[in-house]
């Protein structure tokens, strides 16, 4: 057995994902998995952090004092599941959550003491897997596409993967082997900020709401001229572009509009912005699956099937054997197993780097 655990916290700051994964002889078999939501005080600090505030560096510290605590807690849910012990997992391959993405400045910044972590788990540690793209001249994301490909990759076929966290991001697995991929915008991050907002829900189940709302076009059209949009890949974005006061600039310029139709503006925007991007980079693909919690949005899921037309089935990774919210934590075991043969875990074409790079920081139990 060759084990190795994920833990993906993403955009959504809902908390984190785990899951127990066996590389043996090529193949990768998950074994358990868990998840462990960030506890109200934690997340809403998190969220404090994305922007500059008074004390932030002895605050983002203690922060990722109490990530390091709840993903060492996710890696004991997962264990627990099993009979595997702690010295029977080579790695874990640990994300942490990002409060700062600027790679146009050198840098992008993920809240983890991985030491921390360490020496909760008792088992070799390996984060910070974005900054050495980012150190090559890349965008540091999404580093996703190239565990799409060694999972999911099928020659001779066109695959596109659609991950749907607070940002989504594509990724393209060509026919000869090639893969392209960059975040196309707001996954589910300003739909989440809305509804939280109007309802005090953390998101919009089976995305309900927009589904009695209206989209608005010139809202819509306003959101759509985000320069961002038009830039061409490799490129990445996150919490740094599209917040909350992002959102709050365009909906000034409506405020007799409904909540409900704002809503389904934002639903649309994800789905427009998504369908952009795959149109462009797969025009002949033929199937798209998607992943992360959007992949059970009903309505962003029928809205997205309508941009990319009848000629595309629309549906999750559950068809590739896997269940959608698993897979970015699938990818992280992927990575740290990468990161263990000493082998890359980037692909330029993506992210931009000026080569293949081995990523990640270890923390040794």
């Amino acid at each position: 057995m060759s084990l190795f655990i994920g833990l993906m916290s993403g955009t959504s700051l809902d908390g984190v994902d785990g899951v127990l994964v066996d590389f043996w002889a090529g193949a990768a078999r998950t074994l358990a998995s868990s998840h462990v939501p960030y506890p109200d005080a934690l997340r809403e600090e998190l969220l404090a952090l994305q922007a500059t505030s008074e004390n932030e560096l002895e605050r983002e510290a203690l922060a990722a004092n109490r990530v390091a605590a709840v993903y060492a807690q996710c890696v004991e849910h997962v264990l627990a599941k099993t009979d595997i012990k702690p010295a029977d997992v080579r790695a874990v391959g640990a994300h942490g959550q990002t409060i700062r993405h600027r790679p146009e400045l050198g840098f992008t910044w993920q809240s983890l003491n991985g030491a921390l972590l360490a020496e909760l788990c008792g088992i070799d540690v390996i984060a910070d897997f974005r900054s050495r793209d980012v150190a090559a001249g890349g965008q540091g994301a999404p580093l996703v596409p190239a565990a799409h490909h060694a999972l999911f990759g099928q020659e001779g076929k066109t695959r596109v993967l659609a991950n749907l966290g607070g940002i989504a991001n594509i990724s393209v697995l060509h026919p000869d082997g090639h893969v392209t991929g960059f975040d196309t915008g707001p996954g589910n991050v300003l739909m989440d900020e809305w509804i939280g907002r109007y309802l005090g829900r953390p998101y919009d189940e089976d995305g309900a709401w927009a589904g009695g709302g209206t989209v608005i076009p010139a809202l819509l059209a306003a959101m759509l001229s985000e320069p961002y949009f038009a830039a061409p890949p490799p490129k990445s974005t996150g919490r740094d572009l599209f917040h909350a006061d992002w959102l709050q600039r365009h909906v000034l310029n409506h405020l007799n509009a409904a909540p409900q139709d704002v809503m389904a503006t934002l639903t649309r925007l994800t789905a427009v912005t998504l369908a952009t991007g795959i149109r462009q980079q797969a025009p002949a693909t033929e199937i798209v699956y998607l992943c992360g919690g959007g992949a059970h949005n009903g309505t962003l899921m029928r809205m997205l099937a309508n941009e990319l037309g009848s000629h595309v089935e629309v549906t999750t990774t559950d068809a590739l054997g896997v269940a959608p919210t698993l897979v970015e934590a699938l990818c992280w075991a992927w990575l740290a197993f990468r990161f263990d043969a000493r082998e890359p875990g980037n692909l330029p074409s993506v992210t931009g780097a000026q080569g293949p790079r081995i990523l990640g920081a270890l923390y040794p139990r």
